[in-house]
């Protein structure tokens, strides 16, 4: 998946270009909106939380793609997940429901959250050796009685970049940047999973990984707390999981670990929800191995990090964020056995929307640049340029609409013949939240 225009890879002027916006950002920010998704998701307030809120949403999507094939085939990037084996359809992209709260009226120091999923996605399409299965995708107890360290076991999301960790009914496009999916949005193999040449249509099945995607989750224990001083709100999440995403059980006996901090300037300190007027900064870790799927003797390692800013100020909103990975790095949903690799890859996104004033409308413009394997001389390059409108009919309820201006390509040539057709996309969805 790469570009049709070349463009350089991510030296150092683009690092320091993007640091330089995301610091314009913060001083030109006096007022900003954004929320601290490590205690949103991790804990109730203390004396009101019930002991069970039912609560949930519903993404019908409609996607269709306009990539044209090479000699008659498709690659996954023309095609519709999570089956891979159409240019259009109509979808359930998300359907969960969940439970959380504080159960003891006496002690609402321990509060629990659960989510189950029953969409078809990356989480419950089981690809091409499978079948779709919902899914439990969070199931934690946090207990809230050491001053500073609250403790969070089970299986939640765990602390990383904003657009993976941010909740789904905040998330102001319908698909996920390149960079966050291939190299945040972990894929696990079997080892009967095979690659799969390009196909044509409607025979294709693009999907060759039968085990669920992380969807950014893991089982594990995590220490954090939030801290503030003065109009600052200072966050830290120290995490040890099993690095095996929703599945239950463990692929090998090393464990995962994941560090993040944030620093955000809140002008309303009595406003800590979801819209919390604020400017916050933050950066992130995380480091594990993976056993081969294929030659369970060999373990290799994967290293990710990142940081980035947020910032919206009504009727604007921005947020910038740039991340790195080694090791383990994505070539495609169709190529499962060349996942354990030990190459480079880098990227990140820039993001605004304008609410426009005295209406329900918003429009959002998003610009996100991956580039894989940056060690090798057959390097991949990713470009997408996505502009949106959104309709807020209520504030639980919008239809989104989205096109992805995308610019593929590939120093190898096999590669870049495939991907030099990858086209715009248009989706088209409605959030509806309970």
């Amino acid at each position: 998946m790469n570009n049709n225009i070349r463009i350089l890879p991510f030296a150092v002027s683009k690092k320091i270009l993007l640091a330089g916006v995301c610091s314009g950002l913060l001083i030109a920010a006096p007022n900003a909106f954004s929320a601290n998704w490590i205690m949103l998701q991790g804990t109730e307030k203390p004396g009101i939380a019930p002991p069970v809120k039912l609560w949930g949403f519903i993404q019908p999507t409609y996607q269709k793609d306009f990539s044209s094939s090479y000699k008659g085939k498709y690659v996954p990037p023309k095609l519709i997940g999570p089956n891979l084996d159409t240019q259009s359809s109509f979808n359930i992209m998300r359907a969960r429901i969940g439970v959380r709260g504080a159960p003891f009226f006496l002690d609402d120091k321990v509060n629990y959250f659960i989510l189950t999923e029953f969409g078809d996605n990356a989480m419950t399409d089981g690809g091409r050796y499978g079948s779709y299965r919902p899914t439990v995708t969070d199931a934690s107890v946090t207990l809230n009685y050491i001053k500073g360290a609250r403790i969070r076991l089970g299986l939640f999301k765990y602390p990383g970049a904003e657009e993976g960790l941010q909740g789904i009914g905040s998330l102001n496009y319908i698909n996920y940047t390149d960079v966050t999916n291939q190299l945040l949005l972990e894929r696990f193999p079997d080892a009967g999973d095979k690659n799969i040449p390009p196909q044509s249509v409607p025979d294709a099945n693009m999907n060759a990984f039968s085990n669920p995607a992380t969807g950014f989750r893991d089982v594990g224990v995590q220490v954090f707390d939030a801290f503030d001083v003065g109009k600052w709100e200072h966050t830290y999440a120290v995490m040890l999981g099993n690095g095996s995403g929703v599945r239950m059980s463990d692929g090998n006996a090393s464990k995962d670990v994941y560090l993040y901090w944030s620093s955000a300037y809140l002008f309303d300190k009595k406003n800590k929800g979801p819209m919390s007027p604020s400017v916050k900064m933050f950066s992130w870790y995380q480091s594990g191995k993976r056993t081969n799927a294929y030659n369970t003797a060999q373990e290799q390692d994967r290293k990710r990090y990142g940081a980035g800013v947020t910032y919206l100020k009504k009727p604007y909103r921005v947020t910038a964020e740039y991340m790195w990975g080694k090791g383990m790095i994505y070539q495609g949903a169709n190529n499962p056995q060349t996942l354990f690799n030990d190459y480079k890859a880098n990227g990140g996104y820039i993001e605004g929307g304008w609410f426009i004033p005295n209406t329900k409308w918003e429009l959002d413009l998003r610009y996100d640049r991956y580039q894989r394997n940056v060690d090798l001389p057959t390097q991949t390059r990713f470009s997408t340029w996505t502009a949106g409108v959104q309709y807020h009919f209520t504030p639980k309820t919008r239809v989104t609409l989205d096109y992805a201006m995308r610019h593929y390509s590939a120093d190898a040539v096999a590669q870049n013949n495939q991907l030099q057709d990858v086209g715009g996309r248009l989706a088209l969805q409605v959030t509806a939240i309970f």
